[in-house]
């Protein structure tokens, strides 16, 4: 079931394949000592093993990635040694070991981990050199957490979350001063910025149990379209959802409140092109964006075409001021950036 279930969304991924992409995304990169880098990179897609087989992801469809902590079987093997010499009785061994034990680097994380709290592991009778200590003076030295992953996870659509191991070693990044090889034991975590190229679109889905202006857990959908001063937006919008916190009534995603009198079916969509005269100010139940995280909301409704006035990452969601769990139903909201 699990394989049919990965195919089914291998086959998803192909579909929401739009427009041909003429830019490299950009990666944002966060290092295990707390550092950022941001660049271009040239990949088209992302090569995720999983425990039921291979899922080639296209970056397009790519959020964020997790970096786990991995190793192979020699690690393991040369771990589960050097932990055994901890309790060798000749004190030089001890200190040798716990030596060569810490200057494993990063990778020896996961391995001691697993042993020291397997069954197979049996503790010594020596408290100066320990597996645990070489443990924590690693995780110190190498800023990792003590809820770190064994696996890589890759985040799709804002929907699905995938683990398995990431296939690259390092990543070439080309920024502002220069191209730079940064090693994935380096990496804690990557975000995709994703631009499209001139007439690419993207394709997203809003929630009307969660994609909620008011609510401050994850209500605005993060898109991934970095967007500049000048450049031309385009949004259109179809569905329907129900809000429970207004009396249950059924909006559009022009924020008309469906079967009411003063709304009929070919009213339902209107042409919203940000000029000044009009109202930028939302209505309930309306599709609505921001730029960066902060951003003033406004309204884009079931059709925008407009300019964007100022630069940032693209946010969207269903204006609300109330945030309810009951909500029902979905926009579809198909963004082209020119």
């Amino acid at each position: 079931m699990k394989k049919l279930l990965l195919s089914a969304l291998a086959f998803c991924l192909a579909l929401g394949i739009s427009a041909q992409d003429k830019k490299d995304p950009e990666l944002k990169l966060t290092l295990r000592n707390g550092d950022s880098y941001s660049g271009t990179v040239k990949i088209a897609k992302v090569t995720l093993t999983t425990d039921y087989g291979k899922l080639d992801i296209p970056i397009k469809n790519v959020t964020s990635i997790d970096i786990g902590l991995t190793y192979d079987k020699a690690t393991e093997d040369k771990v589960i040694a050097l932990v055994k010499q901890l309790s060798n009785t000749s004190e030089d061994m001890r200190r040798d070991a716990h030596k060569e034990l810490t200057g494993m680097g990063i990778k020896a994380i996961p391995a001691i981990s697993d042993f020291i709290y397997s069954q197979k592991y049996v503790p010594g009778n020596f408290t100066d050199y320990t597996p645990e200590g070489a443990l924590t003076d690693l995780k110190a030295t190498h800023n990792v957490d003590d809820d770190f992953t064994t696996k890589d996870v890759v985040n799709i659509d804002y929907t699905y979350s995938m683990g398995g191991v990431v296939d690259f070693k390092s990543i070439e990044l080309k920024g502002k001063y220069g191209t730079q090889n940064i090693p994935k034991e380096e990496i804690k975590h990557i975000d995709v910025i994703y631009t499209p190229g001139d007439g690419g679109d993207m394709v997203f889905t809003l929630y009307a149990s969660k994609n909620i202006s008011s609510n401050s857990n994850g209500g605005w959908l993060k898109t991934g379209i970095q967007v500049k001063s000048g450049q031309k937006l385009m949004m259109n919008s179809s569905g329907q959802i129900v809000l429970a916190s207004l009396s249950n009534n059924k909006y559009n995603p022009d924020g008309k409140v469906v079967g009411s009198s003063t709304t009929d079916e070919e009213s339902d969509v209107s042409d919203y092109d940000g000029s000044e005269y009009e109202s930028t100010y939302p209505q309930y139940g309306q599709v609505v964006y921001r730029i960066g995280e902060y951003g003033t909301t406004m309204k884009a409704g079931a059709k925008y075409n407009g300019t964007v006035t100022s630069s940032g990452m693209l946010y969207i969601s269903i204006y609300e001021t109330i945030y309810n769990s009951a909500n029902t139903g979905t926009y579809t909201v198909k963004i082209t950036l020119k």
